[in-house]
């Protein structure tokens, strides 16, 4: 199994690097899905009455078919298949399809993409097939869009054309930032099993493209998603299911029981929360509370957490040792457990004489996605490199790699300033650089670009052609604007490019999202520079992540009420547990501000 798995997956995903796309997403294929709220351990089902165990019989009908075309993170699906103890068959030919007692579609990438190999590999008539005959199948994110007439992402590109309508892309001038990340809420249409339950509460979407609802649909519409406008969110027509969001990703909240031919496949990702958190109402999309995990090598060689003062991670002490605050693995498990709404990993430590398939950070992702099913960013590293054998590795490869581990979305730093001055100089998209190649594959909505800046005071913001702004705060000598410089190296090298114009740069050149450091806050604990992330945020139309400074629960709330930032991310106050999770979640929902609890 495993090797046919992996041959599989080769197979299809040199053909997704030499194809060329842009943003959405895309998933899983199952079918008769409900998501009902039991609380789970490893080896039973805990209702609140009785308990039962859970575990499948070998043999044929215990085989999950998924269909892997070779593009984006699996490994959740796969993962929770595999926690309940059902085997995976992976499609390798259009008759594993036909053969499928049930079919499960999971993947990530760009709708033409998808539709390339399909239509390559003579699968996208055997998925019609399948699912003309009502057999057992649910869709998820792009595995939804295409089943549909076409869509307009780098087209427009033809799709299954099994259900009436074009896939188009949300309309940010109406006010929305593109592409929909994060936790929303559903308005339930009619009855579709699946959706039991569930409808006051946030599920996780990731997306550029949306199909709307019409009376041609109408049918098949058994939920919908306002976010700028109302967008199909699931469908259900007899056997055949599809969702826009992500289940595998949406937290500790649902029990799957898959039920065709009379076997029970149940799955549950759960929290495990010993005192229940402050309950919420799903009404529309929710900020985001990120756990930031900077992942080095101490000076032992051990894989550690840890947290800089300024990007200064030693301790000031006579040893000078790295500062250490816990296990990745450990640490991520338990921010989940916590809610956290999503995991970011920054891998501070270069690694650049391993060999891809040896870094350490693969290892730490392949162990974090099996039993934590909110969405996984990983940073550090993304960019070509030699390794110390003298072999090559493309960005891309470097990309694909952390994704087949577990990666939802990928970081980068240093590399996409270089691709943005570039741009700047030129005024030319080479689509050589990462942040190219890696969102025409993938999406823009896996891409996000770390910027970190430090302020610049000025007395007269006409001292440069560079976008300042007035700080609240004046500078040593009374200076009452700065402009940001945006560095590289981690902190230790500036550029003569600002963190405004590097926002609009990299916006342009395929980020999906912006990840908003300040060197100035960071480690201070005293709030979010809000000068800076008004600035970035009021100036793209992409999600910003509010970074460096929390120090407190107000800090939270500060950060939601001044600023249009999608969510905000903190490290030290949690590692050191000086300020809980729960606690920060709480706090803004007694501020009106709308968080999945």
């Amino acid at each position: 199994m495993a090797a046919a798995t992996s041959t599989a997956t080769t197979f299809v995903s040199s053909q997704i690097l030499n194809l060329s796309g842009s943003s959405s997403s895309f998933s899983s294929g199952t079918q008769s899905l409900h998501f009902l709220p039991f609380e789970l351990d490893r080896t039973s089902l805990k209702l609140k009455t009785h308990s039962f165990s859970v575990r499948a019989s070998g043999g044929a009908d215990s085989a999950v078919t998924l269909l892997d075309y070779g593009a984006g993170n699996v490994r959740s699906v796969r993962n929770a298949i595999r926690f309940l103890g059902f085997d995976i068959k992976d499609v390798q030919t259009p008759e594993d399809i036909l053969n499928a007692k049930r079919l499960i579609f999971p993947g990530v990438g760009a709708f033409a993409a998808a539709m390339d190999v399909l239509n390559q590999n003579g699968m996208a008539e055997a998925l019609c097939t399948y699912i003309e005959n009502d057999r057992p199948f649910l869709g998820i994110c792009l595995g939804l869009q295409l089943l549909f007439e076409s869509s307009e992402e780098n087209g427009p590109v033809k799709g299954l054309g099994l259900i009436p309508g074009v896939v188009g892309r949300f309309d940010s001038s109406s006010g929305c930032r593109v592409p929909h990340i994060g936790w929303n809420a559903l308005e339930i249409k009619k009855g579709s099993e699946i959706l039991d339950d569930i409808g006051n509460r946030h599920v996780y979407f990731v997306h550029s493209y949306r199909a709307i609802p019409s009376d041609d649909n109408k049918e098949w519409v058994s939920s919908t998603c306002n976010y700028g406008d109302n967008f199909i969110a699931s469908v259900r027509k007899g056997n055949v299911h599809a969702v826009q969001f992500h289940p595998e990703k949406s937290g500790g909240k649902f029990l799957f029981i898959l039920n065709p031919a009379s076997l029970l496949l149940e799955k549950y990702w759960s929290f495990n929360i010993e005192k229940k958190p402050v309950e919420g109402k799903a009404s529309k999309l929710a900020k985001r509370v990120i756990a930031c995990l900077d992942v080095r090598t101490n000076d032992k060689g051990d894989l550690v957490v840890t947290k800089g003062d300024q990007y200064d991670v030693r301790e000031n002490t006579e040893e000078n040792e790295v500062r250490n605050l816990g296990k990745p693995v450990e640490l991520a498990g338990q921010y989940y457990k916590d809610g956290a709404d999503e995991i970011s990993f920054l891998n501070i430590t270069g690694f650049r004489d391993f060999p891809l398939g040896d870094l350490p950070m693969l290892q730490v992702l392949r162990s974090t996605s099996e039993n934590v099913f909110v969405p996984l960013t990983v940073g550090g590293g993304i960019r070509d490199f030699t390794d110390g054998t003298g072999r090559y590795y493309s960005s891309l490869e470097v990309a694909s790699e952390y994704f087949r581990s577990g990666a939802d979305k990928i970081s980068i730093g240093s590399d996409a300033v270089y691709a943005a001055e570039e741009y700047l100089k030129t005024g030319v998209k080479s689509g050589k650089s990462s942040l190219e190649q890696i969102s025409r594959v993938y999406g823009n909505q896996a891409v996000v670009v770390s910027i970190d800046p430090r302020r610049v005071y000025l007395r007269n913001p006409n001292d440069v052609e560079l976008k300042a702004v007035r700080v609240r705060n004046p500078g040593p000598n009374g200076e009452e604007y700065a402009w940001y410089q945006c560095t590289v190296n981690g902190g230790r090298e500036g550029r003569a490019i600002g963190a405004y114009e590097l926002a609009k740069a990299v916006e342009e050149l395929g980020a999906g999202e912006i990840l908003l450091n300040c060197i100035d806050c960071d480690g201070q604990g005293k709030g979010f520079d809000i000068d800076l992330i008004k600035l970035i945020a009021d100036g793209v139309s992409i999600p910003v992540i509010a970074s460096s400074g929390a120090g407190s629960v107000e800090h939270f709330s500060e950060v939601f009420s001044n600023t249009n930032a999608s969510a905000a991310l903190a490290a030290g106050i949690f590692h050191r547990k000086e300020v809980p999770i729960q606690s920060v979640k709480a706090h803004l929902v007694g501020k009106g501000i709308e968080v999945r609890m």
